[in-house]
């Protein structure tokens, strides 16, 4: 029995990114820099995740998108665009959490893998999305990715997951990981550069739940906000 091939879209943050995988192996991925412009990067994106690997739309066998939390705008796109595919295509739609995804490539991390290794700690992961101001979005997860503590607007402080950190040593990643940096000055809070929302990431949860069959309705599914959007009027007046 061959594997699926699967779409995989990321749109939560500021990046953009594409990826096709047959399996639990990645084919090919494309994506930007922080440029806020998925509207117009997506499709074209799409496009060329395909003729990376030489394929075309109807050898598809399910889209998945990264559901959130994240930017209200760049998850509504990501999620039309999937509905689209797979409505077209007549092809399953699956979602993964956007912080659980990351999870999964900070699990890949050296100085995590290390961490691991040693068994001299108990450890959290807490992947973190930017929201406003000195707000994240986090969630806890243990290292086998069970959720320790679910996801949630926290406004950071020093005060900050004490509780938690006086028991657990504690791996911050994703860009909202950069709020904490100064506030958090806990012997047990460490720090992950470089990991961000990319459809890579995606692979083997949503893998886990096309073999379970844990697919999502094309015609009522929504992304996971987490908070209501909040329209802003320019302060300026446009002529």
């Amino acid at each position: 029995m061959s594997e699926p091939l699967i779409l995989h879209i990321e749109t939560a943050t500021d990046i953009c990114s594409v990826a096709l995988s047959e399996g639990a192996r990645q084919r090919a991925l494309v994506e930007s820099g922080p440029e806020r412009s998925h509207a117009t990067l997506l499709n074209s994106y799409i496009r060329k995740t395909l003729e990376q690997d030489g394929k075309q739309f109807p050898d598809i066998d399910a889209v998945a998108v990264s559901k959130g939390p994240g930017s209200y705008t760049g998850l509504r796109i990501g999620v039309s665009t999937a509905k689209g595919i797979a409505y077209a295509l007549g092809i399953p739609m699956l979602s993964a959490g956007t912080l659980d995804n990351m999870a999964y490539g900070a699990l890949l991390h050296p100085s995590l893998q290390d961490a691991l290794r040693e068994r001299n700690h108990r450890i959290l992961l807490c992947p973190m999305l930017d929201a406003r101001r000195m707000e994240v979005y986090s969630c806890f997860l243990t290292p086998d990715l069970t959720v320790h503590r679910p996801v949630s607007a926290d406004i950071i402080t020093a005060e900050s997951y004490r509780d938690l950190l006086d028991r657990y040593q504690i791996y911050f990643f994703g860009n909202g990981s950069d709020k904490c940096r100064e506030e958090l000055e806990h012997p047990n809070a460490r720090f992950i550069g470089g990991i961000h929302p990319s459809a890579g990431q995606m692979i083997r949860p949503v893998l886990d739940r096309y073999r379970k069959g844990q697919f999502e309705d094309v015609a009522y599914f929504e992304p996971f906000y987490l908070k209501d959007f909040i329209a802003t009027t320019p302060r300026k007046k446009l002529l």
